[in-house]
């Protein structure tokens, strides 16, 4: 990865507009570092306890070697303070969670709202030596009196894969009652650290980014949110992370060059605010450095900025349109799922909003289909009694007996609000434009398939019936789900029209079509939006203030409520199709 900065000069981005799997930004008021020793140099003669604050899955006894080691070459004596000795016992930990009615549910669990203070038992006082420094390492340090607080940060896929892998722990999981589990990481240990990381980014000096542990990179706290503070106020990406399932496809391998040693490109996550990063560095003589920062700390820290007034008094710090593809292009079909109802979705889940979607078919091979509604002579206790009987004695049956299937004709969008059943089939490349809550797919058939530890992947059948909106069904399905653009403004070779719009859902979906080298405006008027080029070279967009920034085909760019007015201009001769979306 070279980092550059997207404000360039036309010349530049007609000849280099092609898919970035690693978007990086020039960092503001300070420049990025690399290495233990480097770092350590920076800390202040007089600090003699260092609190080291991070996330569960960064690798902690490395980090302590590194700066014990940098610390001594130095000439400063170390004493240590491992945290992760201090929590409190595991049994206590899982007993004091374990009331909702999700306790005993294998796949999903109530959204965690204890902070990370309640994991601990009580917090040691720090002995201070003259001349000696104390690090205090681990998840929580920051709650440890401290002279300075620094951040050693390690992006979530690492944890994803490290539990997946069987190799990961949750958050004060001791080493002996392993396995992790990714239902205690995505519902109890993100939610818990991610608040704790946004509670003390204040108070960071310096920000380490550990995915190289030998050589980390880091930010100064000061130019960390000098950075934040620029990237709220103008378009950016975050960094694309591509996901392989066993029905994932190859389109992301063949088409945007990504991850081609792997074994597909199911899922692309091009924006998900909860897992998402963004690339800080600069170029110099040493080489391309960066710095991964989650995307979730910028809307922590500038929710007005990005999201915009009336969009943060709704819903918080919570980013809420995500942007991700669903690759099944030479792989299976997804399986047919719906999502849950807003009151089930706030009652036993515990997200104060739901995951409606839409899928946005960008590519698909000739005959192939997505799955939508119900038929119109469904017969829903069958239905519930198939996906029962397949799920517990196997027995396959046919999905097109119980839900519709339409074609997956490209550029058309398909709307799926929350209980309405769906899916993908094999050979299609949907862009998912959906509310941000991702993790609930309850699903109703998976084909029987296997996982790539051999057992049979997991349904949740109870779930999915108890949320299935039997009103979206037959002809209904059609009329309202499956749209047809309304032309909402045009001018000489550009029109924006309105392709998916529904009442309950809270966000809109639109397209803009680039026919002429005509610089088109928009203005995001006090809400994000989130533009991706479905077809074409290419645009180039421009804000108000001066900046710059191109898109490549299948890019997506998040362009904060604080950049106000901007334009659009195709890149290339052929004509251009944005997919915009944004808060209603």
């Amino acid at each position: 990865m070279i980092p550059s900065d997207p404000d360039r000069g036309d010349a530049a981005v007609r000849d280099s507009h092609v898919y970035d799997a690693d978007p990086c930004y020039l960092p503001v008021g300070g420049s990025t570092g690399s290495g233990w020793a480097a770092a350590v140099a920076t800390l202040r003669p007089d600090c003699a306890v260092l609190a080291v604050d991070g996330p569960a899955i960064a690798g902690w006894d490395r980090i302590r070697a590194g700066l014990s080691e940098a610390l001594t070459a130095l000439g400063r004596p170390v004493a240590l303070l491992d945290l992760r000795t201090r929590f409190a016992p595991w049994d206590e930990i899982l007993a004091s969670g374990g009331g909702d009615a999700l306790a005993k549910d294998p796949d999903f669990a109530a959204l965690e709202t204890r902070s990370l203070v309640d994991f601990f038992d009580e917090f040691p006082r720090p002995q201070r030596t003259a001349g000696s420094v104390l690090i205090v390492f681990g998840p929580g340090a920051a709650l440890v009196e401290h002279d300075l607080l620094w951040y050693a940060d390690l992006p979530k896929r690492y944890a994803e894969a490290a539990i997946a892998d069987g190799v990961g722990l949750n958050l004060a999981q001791p080493p002996d009652r392993g396995p992790g589990t990714t239902r205690r990481l995505f519902y109890i240990d993100w939610p818990v650290l991610d608040r704790h990381r946004d509670t003390i980014a204040d108070d960071i000096a310096l920000w380490v980014d550990t995915q190289a542990l030998e050589d980390p990179q880091w930010l100064s706290g000061d130019t960390l949110r000098s950075t934040l503070s620029a990237l709220s106020r103008r378009p950016f990406r975050t960094r694309p992370t591509f996901n392989s399932t066993p029905w994932g496809g190859h389109w992301g391998q063949d088409t945007l060059g990504y991850g081609r040693e792997r074994p597909n490109t199911a899922l692309g996550y091009e924006l998900i605010a909860p897992e998402s990063g963004v690339l800080i560095g600069e170029q110099d003589a040493d080489g391309a450095r960066a710095v991964e920062i989650p995307f979730q700390l910028l809307v922590a820290q500038h929710p007005e900025q990005v999201l915009g007034g009336q969009v943060h008094a709704a819903f918080g710090t919570s980013f809420p349109i995500r942007f991700d593809y669903l690759d099944t292009l030479g792989g299976g079909a997804l399986s047919v799922h719906c999502h849950p109802q807003a009151d089930y979705m706030k009652d036993v889940f515990g997200w104060p909003y739901t995951q409606h979607e839409t899928y946005y078919v960008m590519v698909s091979q000739p005959g192939r289909h997505i799955y939508l509604g119900l038929k119109g002579d469904a017969d829903v206790e069958k239905f519930h009694h198939d996906a029962h009987s397949a799920h517990h004695q196997g027995r396959p049956f046919a999905m097109d007996d119980h839900v519709q299937s339409f074609p997956a004709d490209p550029h058309q969008l398909f709307l799926i609000p929350a209980g309405t059943p769906h899916g993908s089939g094999e050979g299609n490349v949907v862009l998912e434009v959906s509310a941000t809550p991702y993790l609930y797919s309850l699903r109703f058939y998976d084909w029987l398939r296997r996982g790539r530890d051999g057992s049979q992947r997991p349904v949740h059948v109870e779930h999915a019936f108890n949320n299935l909106d039997t009103n979206r069904t037959g002809e209904h399905v059609a009329r309202d789900l499956v749209q047809q653009p309304r032309t909402l403004r045009q001018g000489p070779g550009w029109h924006e029209e309105v392709i998916g719009s529904l009442p309950e859902m809270f966000f809109d979906v639109r397209r803009i079509v680039l026919e002429s080298e005509e610089e088109v405006g928009d203005d995001t008027e006090g809400r994000f939006h989130v533009i991706n080029v479905v077809e074409g070279g290419g645009v180039l967009v421009r804000t108000a203030d001066g900046h710059s920034h191109a898109l490549a085909y299948a890019e997506t760019l998040t362009i904060p409520a604080a950049v106000g007015a901007y334009t659009l201009r195709r890149l290339g001769s052929a004509p251009v199709r944005i997919v915009k979306a944004l808060v209603q």
